[in-house]
């Protein structure tokens, strides 16, 4: 049977323009997209005038279906002999179940690559004005997925080492679950006046970034409505914002035009 081949997209972390230059060409030549919820909807513009589209978005509750169906629908449309892109959210690899995609696509001998993508962790920060090391505050960096709640057995986060070995923790999918980070971070070490930001809808005109410390960032969630998608950056380096900030500046001067 002949076989198509797959391409594990990275989309970025919201702008359609952070895309890298391969992972737009695998769009322009796709002859199937297997497409997130969360990327923007403009990259498929750039999809060929027959290419099918088909959206997989995820409901809470309802990912592991899903994610079957999206191993089946791969390998169909790859046995198919189609160019299949396979667009996802931020980078294929962190926190995007690209690695069990491709372990079903090895099994079955589909060819596949895999194209990096800009991960929201590192992006939504920077729009923000935030680097996630600096040389004056922050020699160490980790992402972390932030919906992992003891109550629910789902929580394998090791705190201590969290709390007093890393500078800056970006925390994934994180913001209904705020207080209990806070909660275990202070518990397992961390000052609680260490300064937090959150940075909802990363990188696009609707990016909203507010800061606080360990003690009062969930009552500025609160206050200012933030919801998901967000990540929650933990670290003294979040100081650097009143400095270097620029990104409300473009969207300011674009909208003043």
């Amino acid at each position: 049977m002949s076989k198509g081949k797959v391409y594990l997209v990275g989309a970025g972390p919201g702008d359609p323009k952070l895309i890298t230059v391969y992972g737009l060409e695998c769009i322009q030549k796709a002859d199937v997209i297997v497409y997130d919820r969360l990327i923007s909807k403009e990259l498929l513009e750039h999809a060929k005038q027959d290419a099918e589209l088909i959206y997989c978005g995820k409901l809470p509750g309802k990912h592991e279906l899903i994610q079957e169906q999206i191993h089946e629908t791969l390998v169909e449309k790859a046995l198919e002999d189609k160019v299949v892109v396979r667009l996802k959210g931020g980078d294929p690899f962190v926190f995007g179940r690209g690695a069990e995609e491709a372990e079903v696509l090895k099994n079955q001998g589909i060819p596949y690559e895999v194209i990096p993508g800009i991960t929201s962790g590192i992006a939504a920060p920077a729009y923000a004005g935030i680097p996630v090391t600096h040389r004056d505050y922050a020699s160490s960096f980790a992402i972390v997925t932030g919906h992992g709640r003891a109550d629910k057995q789902t929580d394998t986060i090791n705190w201590a080492a969290l709390a007093q070995g890393i500078d800056t923790i970006a925390f994934y999918m994180g913001i209904k679950n705020l207080p209990y980070i806070c909660q275990k971070l202070i518990e397992h070490g961390k000052n609680r006046k260490t300064l937090v930001s959150v940075i909802q809808w990363g990188t696009t005109a609707s990016q909203v970034t507010i800061t606080g410390n360990l003690e009062t960032i969930v009552d500025e969630v609160k206050k200012n409505n933030i919801t998901h998608p967000a990540i929650v950056l933990v670290g003294q380096v979040v100081e650097m914002r009143d400095k270097i900030k620029w990104f409300e500046e473009v969207v300011e001067h674009k909208s003043n035009k």
